[in-house]
């Protein structure tokens, strides 16, 4: 879950699952954390819905041990 003041700058991210309150220094969030942010269109019970969330790295590892299939990976090789 993320705040932001009045202004539009990040004040805050929350995991939802755990509720840990993660690291934000001037507007930026300072510590690894999932987010999504996606929106149900046709054959879903929740069309037309969004979701977002945040998931701390922990959570998120927890989440993803249950896949029956892996997450795919590959290897970033430029940080911006």
């Amino acid at each position: 879950m993320r705040r932001y003041k009045s202004d539009g700058t990040l004040e805050a991210v929350i995991c939802n699952k755990c509720g840990k309150k993660l690291v934000v220094e001037g507007g930026i969030l300072r510590e690894g954390a999932f987010c999504a942010d996606y929106t149900w269109d046709f054959f879903s019970e929740k069309d037309g819905e969004i979701h977002r969330f945040d998931l701390c790295e922990d959570c998120y590892d927890s989440m993803t041990a249950d896949f029956l299939i892996d997450t795919e990976r590959e290897e970033q090789v430029e940080f911006i």
